[in-house]
């Protein structure tokens, strides 16, 4: 007998439906897979038989053949378990057909019949909810993330007893509900707050004009200056996540397992500080399936390198693109997937391989060659889609015990929000969100400037023997700053705060 139930599987970040067809027949016992499973799904065999017989059910000694529709998609992990057993029980007359084109089901069984949560829920949620699907059957930890999808029925389910009884009908579950109100309510909060950093008063206004234009930001300074501290900071500063930015941040870490247990959405930025040691795919992306890298983990919130040339060149070099482009184009023979990486990239780095060059209280050993070929290993490309450069001083110990709390991130928020409507009114039909993104079409027509603010600029320039790629850099800066100070031009106080932000190029890459 030949019976069907709708599942779903991930591709990337975006989900396609999944008929799982189970056919039992006559013939030597025996149980087979088609339909390009991956080891994981060919192992569901040895689950989905243990479950069956310590749930109680009947499973046939006859040939059973399990085919995974469409056919030509690499199917991975172990999210057919539950439909596969499902389909063997409605195949063998122990299981309803009522309602089997109206749910869909995904869940991993363990071998006393528990289903497990699997990874991807929302994403087949949302496919699953296009596709016309009234309801979908996950396991009890999946549940909170599915039920973000409005209009779809969740089912939680914490047993393949559970999955039976609610076909069959003698087992009412209800469905899943979420006040996702309430949820951004709760957990829109920080356990950091930029009150707490003491001093570096020039550091928090770069990092909150950075915050309003969405500029990145490279940050120098001698070891325990702060740098690491100030950008722990910076995503607290940051507009809050829209409902929109919230579901596709949520969905890559579901495709990713990194969505905590029970845990429905992701209501604050994302900030993301992977060591000096990861690997290309690690950071963009990739593998044999395409899982999303770090770069795709930080969308729209940081990106945080610490001791950025201790990173391989080529590692830093693969950041130019999605710094561009704002995604990640992964490509395999299985097909290409493009992950989204709108981030803010904030990295620092001593300013020597002892770390002490520009320490007044620290003796630095370096030779000038050494200096020259650690910075080096930063290369022009990759300097040149950074906006501003900061240097970060150490605070003595006895500032630190006297200088009262600065400004908290509520305030600095409420100004980076006022400044990122006023961008969003400006780029309205343009395409882009922020000043960071100017092409430099759009810095002739924004960016203006009277003969003597352009007079200043020019002379700044060429007294600090800048190049050619920081002078629409300090425009753009400047925008930013003329915004936050509510100017609509940009007049020469701006200029000179923003020129201030590349004058480390003269002292480390001049």
């Amino acid at each position: 007998m030949l019976a069907r139930v709708r599942s779903a599987a991930v591709f990337g970040i975006e989900a396609y439906p999944v008929e799982v067809e189970v056919d039992v027949s006559s013939g030597l016992p025996a149980m087979v897979v088609v339909g390009l499973p991956d080891a994981a799904v060919k192992e569901a065999r040895d689950r989905v038989k243990a479950a069956i017989h310590n749930a109680g059910y009947f499973f046939p000694a006859r040939r059973i053949t399990v085919n995974l529709a469409p056919a030509d998609v690499k199917k991975e992990g172990p999210l057919f378990d539950l439909p596969i057993a499902l389909g063997l029980l409605r195949a063998t007359d122990q299981l309803s057909t009522v309602g089997e084109n109206d749910y869909a089901v995904v869940g991993e069984l363990a071998l006393d019949g528990r289903v497990r949560p699997v990874t991807g829920v929302l994403s087949m949620a949302m496919r699953l909810h296009e596709e016309g699907v009234k309801g979908l059957l996950v396991p009890r930890e999946n549940a909170p993330e599915a039920a973000v999808v409005g209009g779809l029925e969740v089912l939680a389910v914490e047993s393949l007893g559970d999955a039976v009884g609610f076909f069959n009908g003698t087992l009412t579950i209800d469905p899943h509900e979420l006040d996702l109100q309430q949820i951004f309510a709760e957990e829109q909060r920080y356990d950091v707050d930029f009150a707490e950093v003491k001093g570096q008063d020039h550091a928090k206004r770069a990092l909150t004009v950075a915050g309003a234009g969405g500029h990145n930001v490279l940050m120098i300074g001698p070891p325990g200056s702060g740098k690491t501290m100030l950008a722990r900071r910076l995503p607290t500063i940051l507009p809050q996540l829209t409902p929109k930015e919230s579901l596709e941040t949520t969905r890559l870490y579901s495709v990713a397992g990194l969505l905590r247990q029970g845990k429905s959405l992701l209501a604050t930025r994302p900030f993301r500080s992977p060591h000096q040691t990861i690997s290309n795919v690690a950071l963009v992306g990739g593998g044999a399936v395409p899982r999303p890298g770090e770069i795709s983990l930080a969308h729209f919130g940081v990106l945080f390198l610490d001791e950025l040339p201790e990173f391989q060149r080529a590692t830093l070099e693969a950041l130019r693109q999605p710094l561009e482009d704002g995604t990640v184009t992964v490509s395999r023979a299985a097909g290409s997937v493009t992950f989204p990486a709108r981030i803010m990239l904030v990295a620092a780095l001593n300013p020597c391989p002892c770390g002490y060059y520009t320490d007044p209280y620290h003796e630095c050993h370096c030779t000038p060659t050494q200096i020259r070929n650690y910075l080096k290993r930063i290369s022009g490309p990759l300097l040149d889609r950074i906006d501003i450069h900061i240097d970060v001083p150490p605070v003595r110990l006895k500032e630190l015990t006297r200088l009262p709390e600065g400004e908290g991130s509520a305030t600095l928020r409420q100004e980076v929000e006022r400044t990122r409507q006023v961008e969003r009114e400006r780029f309205a039909t343009s395409g882009i969100f922020t000043n960071a993104q100017m092409t430099n079409r759009l810095i002739k027509r924004f960016c203006a400037l009277t003969p003597p603010v352009q007079s200043l600029l020019e002379q700044a320039m060429a007294e600090l023997r800048l190049s050619a790629r920081a002078y629409y850099k300090i425009l753009k800066v400047a925008r930013t700053i003329a915004d936050l100070a509510g100017s609509t031009d940009i007049d020469a106080p701006h200029i000179a705060e923003a020129v201030q932000y590349r004058s480390l190029d003269r002292s480390y890459w001049a």
